[in-house]
C-alpha cells in the first residue's frame, strides 16, 4: 500500500471530522475544542526554541488519554493532528494581508441572524476559547516567554489582547480596581488582528533563532608597517599617530 502524503491544511470536511472527535473524546475530559486547539497549535508554531515534539505536545489535547479501537484509529486521528499543526504553522508565515482563507484562524463567529437575534452581544465570549488553548501552550515553555515579555513590551502587549479574550476583561491601571467588560466589538477587533499577531511573534521567533555572524574588525597595521594610505611613512607616524 502507497504512504498517504501528509496533509498541509484541514478541509472542511477534516475540520468537521476533528471537532466532532473532540467534541466526544477529549472536551468531557477536559481537552480542548476544536477552537482551544486551534490557539493551542498556533501558540506552539511562534514559541521560543525549536519545534515541540507531538508526544510533547499532543498529551494536553485529550485532558485524558483516550482508548483508540486500533492502530488504524489511532494512526487517523495523528494525520489530523498534524495536518492542524502543519496549518497552524503555515498560519504564521502570513500577515493579515497576506493569508489564504483556508489558513484562517478556526474559531466561532456568530451569524448576523444569531448576533441580530442575541440581546446583549458583549456577553458573547467569541474567541475565549481560541486565547485559553495560546496560553496552555505557552505554559509549556514558560521561562523562554517570560524572557521575551520581559526584554519586549510589544509581545506584552499583544499577551494584553490575548488575555482579554480569555478573562472577557479590560485590566484598570490600579492593580487592585476591577477590570471593565470587554465589548463585543473589541472581541471582534482583537480576533481580527490575531494573524498579524502571529506573524510578528513568528518573524520574532525566526530572528531570534537566526545565527548572527559576528561582526570581523579588520587588523591595524603595526606600528612600524607602512601606512594603509599610501604615505609612504610609518603607520605610527602617520594615521597611527596618537
Amino acid at each position: 500500500m502507497a504512504a498517504q502524503t501528509p496533509q498541509t491544511h484541514l478541509d472542511d470536511a477534516a475540520i468537521e471530522r476533528l471537532a466532532d472527535l473532540l467534541d466526544q473524546r477529549a472536551v468531557p475530559h477536559r481537552g480542548f475544542n476544536l477552537e482551544a486547539l486551534d490557539g493551542y497549535l498556533s501558540a506552539l508554531a511562534v514559541s521560543p526554541g525549536e519545534p515541540m515534539p507531538m508526544e510533547e505536545w499532543e498529551p494536553a489535547v485529550w485532558g485524558t488519554p483516550p482508548r483508540w479501537d486500533d492502530a488504524e484509529e489511532r494512526a487517523s486521528i495523528e494525520r489530523l493532528l498534524q495536518a492542524h499543526h502543519s496549518m497552524a504553522t503555515a498560519r504564521v508565515r502570513h500577515d493579515g494581508d497576506s493569508l489564504p482563507d483556508h489558513l484562517a484562524p478556526l474559531l466561532w463567529l456568530p451569524t448576523d441572524e444569531e448576533a441580530e437575534a442575541e440581546e446583549n452581544l458583549d456577553e458573547l465570549d467569541v474567541g475565549r476559547d481560541w486565547a485559553l488553548g495560546f496560553f496552555t501552550a505557552v505554559e509549556l515553555r514558560e521561562m523562554e516567554w517570560e524572557q521575551w515579555l520581559d526584554d519586549h513590551d510589544w509581545i506584552d502587549h499583544a499577551f494584553e489582547l490575548l488575555d482579554r479574550l480569555a478573562s472577557g476583561e479590560v485590566m484598570a491601571e490600579d492593580p487592585t480596581a476591577d477590570g471593565t467588560p470587554l465589548a463585543y466589538r473589541d472581541r471582534l477587533e482583537i480576533i481580527a488582528g490575531l494573524p498579524d499577531i502571529l506573524a510578528d511573534l513568528n518573524h520574532h521567533r525566526v530572528q531570534a533563532m537566526t545565527p548572527r555572524e559576528p561582526v570581523r574588525r579588520e587588523e591595524a597595521p603595526g606600528r612600524n608597517d607602512p601606512c594603509t594610505c599610501g604615505s609612504g611613512k610609518k603607520y605610527k607616524k602617520c594615521c597611527g599617530a596618537d
